[in-house]
C-alpha cells in the first residue's frame, strides 16, 4: 500500500493516507480535507485524512508498541536509516521543493533549499546522535564503579507549523529516533503534502512498523490524543504562544515538553551604522518568506539620527518588490499561507493604520494577477512607539513598524520590552556595543550585523520569556538532550 489512496483512474485529485504502524491507511471515519495552493485557490492540490483522536490514538498505540525494539536497535542501524532517508529526500529536492511552493506560498528557491536543509538535518542527527555518552564519577570505594548513560523516553509527538514544513519537522524527528524514541507527526494542515513526503522518506528508508506514525488533521480533534495520552513522553511544539500554553498546562506530570513559540524581534540601527546595510538586513528579515517566520524582524529601532534616511532608503526597497506567486522567477514576495493568515495580517494593517503612520503599502491584491491567491503588500509602518499593538503583538506577515529610539541604551530598554524573546540584531560598528549586545537584549538568538532569521544545523535555537518554555532547546547537540533522560548506575563487586 502507499501514500496515495486508490483512486478513479480519471480521478485528478490525489487523496493521500496516514501511516501508522507501517501502513499507509485512510481516516477511520473515511473524511478527507483539502489542500489548495495560497498563490491560486483553484489550484486543488490534494486531499488529506482528516483524522479524528481514534486515529491519533492508535499511532500512540503503535508506538508505544514499536518503543521496545526500536530502543534495542543498534545505534548505527538507526543511523544508517537517518541516512538513507536523507539520501531519498535528497534525490528529490527539485520535486519536493516544488510541491512545497505550491502547498506553502515560498519561493521556490527556498522551497527546494528547505528540503535539501531536511536532508542535512537528518545526516548531521545521523552522526551527532552516536556521540551522546555519559560520564564516570570518582569516588571512594575501589570495588564499585559509577556512571551515568542516557537513555531514551518513550513516544515522542511531534507538532510542527506550516511556515517551515519540512525543515522544523526534521529538526525535531530526526534527534528522537536517533536517541531510540518512537515518533507520532502531525503536520500542519495547510502544508501537510511536504510532511508526507518526510514520512515517505523515513518508510523508504526501512523504518520499522510503528517507530515513525504520521497523522493529519485538525489539531481541535487529534491533539489532545496526542499531548494528553500519558502514554507520550515527550511533546516538540513549534507555533503559536496561546497554543503552546494550552498543551504545556494540560500535558502529565511525566511527559517533558519542548515548545518553540511566537516572536516580536527587534533589529536595532545605531547612529553609526551603515544605513544600507541596515535596510538590506531589514528586508531580508522582515519581507524574506512573506514575514512568516518566528524570527522574522517585524520591529526596527532606529536611532533618530539616522532614521529619515533608514526609512526613504526603506521605502524605496519595499517598492521595487516584486509580489507574486512564488513559483515565478522575479517573485520576491508570495502569497500568505492562508485564508486565515491573510485575514490576521489585514486586520493588523487596520490597527496599525489607526495607530501609527503608514509609510508604504499596507493593499491586500485583489486585482489580476493577484485575485486567485492571499497576497498583500509589503507593509512599512512609522511613528510607531512602545505601547501600540503593532509593536507589542505577533503579526506573522510582511508588516514592519519603525520605532525611533535615542541611542543604545534606549533601544534596549524598547527591545526588551515586549513579552517575546525569540531573535534580536544589533546593526553597528562600535566594538563596545557588539560586545555588550548578548549580555543585555532578552532574546534566546543573538546576532549582530545579520538578519533576525536563521540558525545553523549545529547551533541551539530557542527564546526566552513568551517565545518558549524555558526548558530545552531545539537544533544541534542540545536537540539530543530533549529526547534523553539521564540514569546513574552503581556497579559494586
Amino acid at each position: 500500500m502507499t501514500a496515495l489512496a486508490e483512486t478513479d483512474a480519471a480521478a485528478t485529485v490525489p487523496e493521500y493516507r496516514n501511516l501508522i504502524a507501517g501502513e499507509w491507511c485512510a481516516a477511520e471515519t473515511g473524511a478527507t480535507f483539502e489542500n489548495r495552493n495560497p498563490a491560486d485557490r483553484g489550484d486543488l492540490i490534494g486531499r488529506f485524512a482528516a483524522s479524528t483522536a481514534a486515529d491519533a490514538e492508535r499511532a500512540v498505540a503503535a508506538a508505544h508498541a514499536a518503543f521496545p525494539g526500536w530502543r534495542a536497535t543498534p545505534i548505527g542501524k538507526r543511523a544508517a536509516m537517518l541516512e538513507t532517508a536523507a539520501a531519498y529526500l535528497e534525490a528529490h529536492a527539485e520535486a519536493f521543493g516544488h510541491e512545497l511552493t505550491r502547498e506553502e506560498g515560498k519561493l521556490l528557491g527556498l522551497g527546494v533549499a528547505e528540503v535539501r536543509r531536511a536532508a542535512q538535518t537528518l545526516r548531521f542527527y545521523a552522526v551527532e546522535g552516536q556521540t551522546l555518552t555519559g560520564e564516570t564519577f570518582p569516588q571512594d570505594d575501589a570495588k564499585m564503579i559509577v556512571y551515568t548513560q542516557r537513555e531514551p523516553l518513550g513516544v515522542a509527538t511531534i507538532i510542527s507549523p506550516w511556515n517551515f514544513p519540512i525543515s522544523i519537522p526534521a529538526r525535531k524527528i530526526a534527534p528522537a529516533l536517533i536517541t531510540g524514541n518512537t515518533v507520532v507527526f502531525k503536520p500542519s494542515s495547510e502544508a501537510p503534502l511536504i510532511g508526507l513526503r518526510l514520512a515517505e522518506a523515513f518508510a523508504e528508508a526501512g523504518v520499522p512498523a510503528g517507530v515513525f506514525n504520521f497523522v493529519t488533521g485538525a489539531a481541535r480533534e487529534v491533539g489532545p490524543a496526542l499531548t494528553a495520552d500519558p502514554r507520550v513522553r515527550a511533546i516538540s511544539f513549534t507555533g503559536s504562544t496561546a497554543a503552546g500554553e494550552a498543551i504545556h498546562r494540560a500535558v502529565p506530570m511525566t511527559t517533558r515538553t519542548q515548545m518553540e513559540l511566537g516572536g516580536k524581534n527587534p533589529l536595532i540601527v545605531l547612529a553609526d551604522a551603515d544605513v544600507d546595510t541596515a535596510v538590506d538586513l531589514t528586508v531580508a528579515g522582515g519581507f524574506s518568506l512573506t514575514g512568516q517566520a518566528c524570527t522574522g524582524t517585524s520591529r526596527v529601532l532606529v536611532d533618530r539620527t539616522v532614521k529619515d534616511a533608514f526609512v526613504e532608503k526603506l521605502v524605496a526597497k519595499a517598492k521595487a518588490l516584486v509580489v507574486g506567486d512564488g513559483m515565478a522567477k522575479d517573485t520576491k514576495i508570495g502569497p500568505l499561507a492562508s485564508e486565515k493568515q491573510l485575514k490576521t495580517v489585514m486586520s493588523y494593517i487596520e490597527i496599525g493604520k489607526g495607530e501609527a503612520e503608514l509609510a508604504w503599502g499596507g493593499r491586500h491584491l485583489t486585482d489580476a494577477p493577484y485575485d486567485k491567491g492571499y497576497f498583500v503588500e509589503p507593509t512599512v509602518f512609522t511613528g510607531v512607539t512602545q505601547d501600540m499593538r503593532i509593536a507589542q503583538e505577533e503579526i506573522f506577515g510582511p508588516v514592519i513598524a519603525v520605532i525611533e529610539v535615542d541611542g543604545y541604551e534606549d533601544a534596549i530598554d524598547k527591545a526588551n520590552a515586549v513579552p517575546y524573546g525569540l531573535s534580536a540584531s544589533l546593526v553597528t560598528r562600535d566594538f563596545d556595543y557588539i560586545q555588550r549586545f548578548p549580555d543585555d537584549v532578552e532574546a534566546g538568538t543573538v546576532k549582530v550585523n545579520r538578519t533576525t532569521t536563521g540558525n545553523l544545523v549545529n547551533a541551539p535555537f530557542g527564546g526566552v520569556k513568551a517565545s518558549s518554555t524555558a526548558t530545552f532547546r531545539e537544533s544541534g547537540r542540545a536537540g539530543l538532550e530533549f529526547f534523553t533522560q539521564i540514569k546513574t548506575v552503581y556497579l559494586g563487586r
